[in-house]
């Protein structure tokens, strides 16, 4: 039985698992409906944006939209946005949250997530880097982004969630480390976690130090949904590629996680579409089912205790 995603709040069912989709899912979503709990979406391909401050901005896309209109009826949706840059110190876009609260209706999505990170800067005139870029776990921070998710809950009338991020380089000097600051956070503003392990294991890889003593040290009770994913290395880093199937030790990282996270709903599954090829349909619900039984065990294993 699939859990039951109720919009507008973090339903008490259990954790389920789904896909993020991308463009190679097209003709999977529809032939394996029944195979998955949730669809996450990431509602900037499904529209075109030509820029803040331009007329009749947001121009939905006709063949994706239709797409997961049709998917949306047997299955619930969660919003995934990558447009936001809530971290950026000169631009709040409000018109991109009117815009998300628009297709979170459409689609009566469970909840809307977006990363904790900035990729645009530049009030006057706007510079994009295509990324999402890390920020400094200081009190300036904390308190920038705690208006705006207040602001951006107000709107959404859904819960909303912020993704821990990845970084590549140290940044010297912060006033708290990641799991403190993304404690503070939540319990601030009232918003949950989608915690990427696998932007966990790679920062744990390249920063050297315990992704077990993250999860330790961070409330998990924050935790509402979680991302499982692949990477390579590469020139001495190992990189978010989102490449193929989920490496070892994030799987480990979600049994260590799922028994202790009581308000967990979601594991999805992401891979970048060039990873299509490695994977196809028995590669993805071969991710599927070995995600569903982590979390089977861990129902067992809190039964018995």
């Amino acid at each position: 039985m699939k859990p039951v995603f109720r919009p507008g709040r973090v339903d008490a069912a259990p954790a389920g698992v789904g896909v993020m989709f991308n463009p190679a899912l097209a003709g999977f979503v529809e032939v394996h409906a029944d195979a998955i709990d949730h669809l996450a979406v990431i509602p900037d391909r499904c529209w075109v944006d030509p820029g803040p401050g331009r007329p009749g901005r947001f121009h939905p896309m006709a063949a994706p939209s239709a797409l997961i209109d049709r998917v949306a009826r047997h299955v619930p949706v969660v919003l995934h946005a990558i447009g936001l840059s809530i971290c950026s110190a000169d631009i709040f876009d409000e018109p991109y949250v009117l815009n998300l609260e628009r297709w979170r209706r459409r689609w009566q999505a469970s909840w809307v997530s977006e990363h904790l990170s900035f990729s645009r800067t530049g009030a006057d005139h706007e510079v994009n880097a295509a990324l999402a870029l890390p920020v400094p776990f200081d009190d300036e921070v904390l308190d920038l982004v705690a208006r705006r998710v207040a602001r951006i809950r107000s709107v959404l009338g859904s819960p909303f969630l912020l993704e821990n991020g990845v970084s590549y380089v140290d940044i010297p000097d912060q006033a708290m480390d990641e799991p403190t600051f993304l404690n503070h956070l939540c319990r601030r503003t009232g918003c949950g976690l989608l915690l990427d392990l696998h932007n966990l294991h790679t920062n744990a890889v390249n920063h050297g130090f315990d992704a077990f003593d993250f999860l330790d040290a961070l409330d998990l009770a924050q935790v509402v949904e979680v991302h499982v994913a692949g990477g390579e290395a590469m020139m001495g880093f190992h990189t978010d590629s989102h490449s193929g199937p989920v490496d070892e030790p994030v799987w480990h990282l979600l049994e260590a996680l799922a028994p202790r996270a009581p308000s967990l709903r979601a594991v999805t599954f992401e891979f970048h579409e060039s990873s299509w090829p490695r994977l196809r349909a028995d590669g993805v619900l071969a991710q599927i089912d070995r995600a569903r039984g982590i979390l089977a065990a861990a129902v067992v294993a809190e039964a018995v205790a």
